[in-house]
C-alpha cells in the first residue's frame, strides 16, 4: 500500500515537472514586464497556448492583452540573453532577469548582464541583434 502511494506521488511529481517544461517564462506573467516593471508569477488558471507554450498571467486582463497580440508582450530575440548574444553566445535568459527597452522586453541571465545592458543599451542590441541575424537568416 504505501509502495503504491509513493509510486503514485512519484508518477504525479513527473507529471508535473514535465508539464512545467512547456510553460513559457518559467510561468512568469509577459504582461507584467512592461505593465508592472516587474517579474510576476503568472496563476496556473490563466493560461493560453501560444508557439506550442503555455504562457501563464497574473490577471484576465493581461491574457487578454497578450491574446490580442502575443508579439508584443514576447521576449525579444527568442529570449536569449541579450548580453549574450552581444558577445557572439547564444545562452538563455532567466525570466526573472529583464530589461524593457522601448516597448520591448529582453531577457538577461543575471543580474550583471542586466546591469551591463543597461549601461549601453543601444551598444549592445545593435551587437545581440547582428549576431541574432546571423542565427535566424
Amino acid at each position: 500500500m504505501i509502495r503504491s502511494a509513493i509510486l503514485c506521488t512519484t508518477l504525479m511529481l513527473t507529471a508535473c515537472a514535465a508539464m512545467a517544461q512547456d510553460w513559457a517564462l518559467d510561468g512568469m506573467d509577459p504582461v507584467s514586464y512592461t505593465q508592472d516593471g516587474a517579474a510576476v508569477p503568472g496563476r496556473t488558471d490563466l493560461v493560453t497556448m501560444w508557439r506550442g507554450e503555455a504562457w501563464h498571467f497574473a490577471t484576465e486582463q493581461n491574457r487578454n492583452q497578450f491574446e490580442a497580440n502575443p508579439k508584443a508582450y514576447a521576449p525579444g530575440l527568442g529570449g536569449l540573453c541579450v548580453v549574450a548574444l552581444s558577445e557572439g553566445r547564444s545562452e538563455p535568459g532567466n525570466p526573472r532577469f529583464f530589461a524593457v527597452i522601448g516597448q520591448r522586453t529582453y531577457l538577461l541571465r543575471s543580474e550583471q548582464a542586466r546591469e551591463r545592458l543597461l549601461a549601453d543599451p543601444q551598444g549592445v542590441l545593435m551587437r545581440a541583434k547582428a549576431v541574432w541575424a546571423k542565427l535566424h537568416p
